[in-house]
């Protein structure tokens, strides 16, 4: 009996394993890439820096740089929002996720769906709690 569930499902397996092998490397984050927040008061561009992939802020709203020099950011442009991130898995990579307003960094990740598409997501207490936003390609 079991030699006969061991033969139906080898075949299976083994297609499996050779469509998917365990050493593909994750697809190159979209450098040099534009994303704006889902309020479209902040735009991102995702770059190389120092061996890492970060994100740096390029544009804000007056309401943004306001809100983040309340937090104690008195320069919301140029500041690296997602910074250190590493390949995570597909289209998913690890790191740091700085909150301007409040002037703290969590654990986070950003992960790239669709192409137009991206995750941001910041963590605390570790991972338990978390917030994400879904950012949009401008270009």
């Amino acid at each position: 009996m079991f030699g006969k569930v061991l033969r139906a499902i080898l075949p299976a397996f083994v297609l499996f394993s050779l469509a998917a092998p365990a050493s593909a490397s994750p697809p190159d984050a979209p450098i040099a890439s534009e994303w704006r927040n889902p309020s479209n008061s902040v735009h991102i561009r995702i770059d190389n820096c120092g061996g890492a992939v970060c994100g740096t802020i390029t544009w804000a709203s007056d309401k943004a740089i306001a809100d983040a020099k309340r937090g104690g950011t008195n320069s919301l442009v140029g500041t690296r929002l997602f910074r250190d991130l590493k390949p995570a898995g597909q289209g998913k990579w690890s790191g740091k996720v700085f909150v301007p307003d409040i002037r703290q960094t969590f654990s986070g990740t950003i992960q790239f769906q669709d192409g137009d598409k991206m995750v941001g997501k910041g963590c605390v207490l570790f991972g338990i709690i978390c917030k994400a936003q879904t950012w949009s390609r401008v270009r």
